[in-house]
């Protein structure tokens, strides 16, 4: 504790000190030698921006923001992380793809040149030998202003209303929903529920809606809603009956399962040498498509409906060959 005691002070006594201290008034000011002083601000110089001055040949040390700046400046692995995370879903296509650049450049804008200096050489470096990996799906425009009007209905606890175009419909049709939720991705879906009604919310494609406006009508989820619960209980975007589903996985990939994310209320159980997964889902088609690509090594054990479903997906697969 004597260590970190010393370190803290250290750190008050370099941010208060207007003209900066010496070697010797830093050993003087926590009873250490030079040599002890000089190890504590090497150390220091890790988490702050530690700062010289000569004043008549003698080195001054001093930290010239303010404690608090120390503790929210980022670094260049933050801001990189930022920078790609922003690149990533613009190529993608994604909805909220222009708030996280508005964000990248107000935290870019908030360091100071002297900042600015110091993390180029390291964001230059990380940025160009990182990327988010992009994977093959459509690409579909979900406009800034239209997630903008939908977030600002959410705000005021207002009902969304807009025109719907439905895959095969000849003509939009106009729709009022209570806004339950915003899912990004490649393809932004906004959740909402029709008011006065028993039914579940169901998914909207942000990009078919047209004219959307903020409702007079108020609308908003309720308090107990909890949107990550009810992500969960599909396996994908497709809302079906649940299935209690069970997969045996085979013992050249249990490795791999064992590491995998089925479902996030999955269990795992051995039998053998093999893996047996279990979770509780509905979108059967999503759950099939998925397990072509372990390229057998999962067997479906249950239920019999996901079974059919996979042979059906099987003979569509075949006949494309």
């Amino acid at each position: 504790m004597g260590k970190l005691r010393r370190a803290l002070t250290l750190v008050h006594l370099l941010a208060e000190s207007g003209e900066g201290l010496t070697l010797d008034e830093i050993a003087q000011a926590l009873d250490v030698n030079r040599r002890t002083a000089e190890r504590l601000r090497d150390a220091l110089r890790d988490e702050f921006d530690i700062e010289e001055r000569v004043d008549d040949r003698t080195k001054r040390f001093f930290i010239r923001d303010r404690l608090g700046r120390a503790y929210t400046r980022p670094n260049a692995e933050e801001v990189a992380a930022l920078e790609i995370e922003v690149a990533a879903r613009r190529a993608e296509g994604a909805g909220h793809a222009e708030a996280l650049e508005r964000l990248l450049h107000k935290v870019k804008s908030a360091l100071d040149d002297r900042e600015k200096r110091r993390l180029a050489p390291d964001l230059d470096a990380l940025v160009r030998l990182q990327r988010s990996r992009i994977v093959a799906g459509p690409l579909l425009d979900a406009s800034p202003e239209t997630l903008g009007i939908i977030q600002g209905a959410i705000l005021a606890g207002q009902c969304v209303e807009f025109d719907y175009t439905t895959e095969g419909a000849p003509a939009p049709a106009w729709r009022r929903v209570v806004p339950h939720g915003l899912l990004h991705g490649p393809t932004t879906y906004l959740i909402g529920k029709m008011p006065d009604r028993e039914q579940e919310p169901v998914f909207f494609r942000v990009d078919r809606m047209s004219a959307v406006r903020i409702s007079e009508r108020a609308g908003c989820a309720p308090d107990d809603w909890n949107l990550d619960a009810w992500l969960a209980r599909s396996f994908g975007i497709w809302r079906e009956e649940h299935h209690d589903i069970l997969l045996r996985v085979a013992p050249a990939a249990v490795a791999r399962a064992r590491a995998w994310r089925f479902h996030p209320g999955q269990s795992f159980e051995e039998d053998g040498d093999e893996l047996l997964v279990r979770f509780r889902a509905g979108g059967l088609r999503e759950v099939a498509e998925h397990l072509f690509t372990w390229g057998g090594d999962i067997r479906i054990e249950a239920p019999e409906a996901l079974r059919a479903v996979m042979r059906e997906r099987v003979l569509l697969a075949l006949g494309s060959i």
